[in-house]
């Protein structure tokens, strides 16, 4: 796997991956697109939420929607890494099963998310979820 970051100017970037599809990064905090650390933030989401996702379908659990909001703590001092990171899946669906959300949950932190594990060996990584009944 292969990707390339490109400087626009200022505090823009342009990385476009090996497959073709691009992103603007912006170290200027964030202000015009998702600065690195954002990104590092949706790539654990989107991670985990494939592996979520997959999973549930898999236990034949009708979902119809899955969303996870990310929060992440960083130390005080530089550089400024993240100390913690928390992941909340709101499941929403049809008689979801508890038990099948909290296996999938778990299964995508400990076994299956890529950039999860390649996080939890410096940042403390926890999860939960709820589940909304449509």
């Amino acid at each position: 796997m292969k990707a390339q970051v490109k400087w626009l100017g200022e505090e823009l970037f342009l990385g476009t991956s090996e497959s073709g599809h691009s992103l603007i990064i912006d170290a200027n905090g964030g202000n015009l697109a998702p600065s690195p650390l954002e990104n590092v933030l949706i790539s654990l989401g989107g991670c985990s939420s494939v592996d979520v996702v997959s999973i549930l379908q898999k236990a034949r659990q009708e979902i119809s929607d899955c969303i996870v909001e990310i929060s992440g703590k960083r130390v005080e001092t530089v550089p400024k890494l993240f100390s913690d990171i928390h992941l909340h899946f709101v499941i929403t669906g049809s008689n979801i099963k508890e038990k099948h959300v909290e296996r999938a949950v778990g299964l995508s932190a400990d076994k299956y998310c890529s950039v999860a594990l390649m996080l939890s060996g410096n940042v403390n990584i926890t999860h939960d979820f709820s589940i909304i009944d449509s």
